[in-house]
């Protein structure tokens, strides 16, 4: 009887990085919170979490529709991809456009937390990527292809 282990799943980095870039926007909103609220009150409060969810959705964004096109044809995965980054972008300028009309919210509070989302969940996503095992393959030195390189 073998007791062979199974192969990777091959999405596995793919989740991980989502898992971890989860984790990490999850643990950015809860400090980003307190000290935003800290120093400078309700505002920082709305700028920490108006920048979690622009910051954080802007990267986990990517990972989902990798994670999503992953098993279409190359050109659709593509197109995924593309209209995924212009959906986002678009989205993330009019959200600031609308932002910028207000002033309930703490401006640096948001500013901070958006480029700490971007730092953190890239951090995360990558973290989460290396650490998975992927498996490669080797040839043997008696290969017509290793062979062929020796000479």
């Amino acid at each position: 009887m073998s007791t062979q282990t199974p192969p990777p799943e091959e999405q596995a980095p793919l989740r991980a990085a989502l898992r971890y870039g989860l984790i990490g926007l999850g643990v950015l909103v809860v400090l980003s919170v307190i000290v935003a609220t800290a120093l400078a009150g309700i505002a920082g409060l709305w700028g920490a979490v108006f920048g979690c969810l622009i910051g954080g959705g802007f990267i986990l964004t990517t990972v989902i529709s990798v994670i999503l096109g992953a098993k279409l044809p190359p050109t659709t995965a593509h197109m995924v991809m593309l209209v995924s980054w212009v959906g986002k972008l678009l989205v993330a300028l009019v959200l600031v456009a609308i932002l910028n009309q207000f002033d309930f919210y703490s401006r640096p509070a948001l500013f901070f937390t958006v480029v700490g989302a971007l730092i953190i969940v890239l951090g995360a996503e990558t973290y989460g990527v290396v650490s998975q095992k992927v498996p490669y393959v080797t040839t043997r030195a008696g290969d017509s292809e290793t062979a062929s390189e020796q000479e």
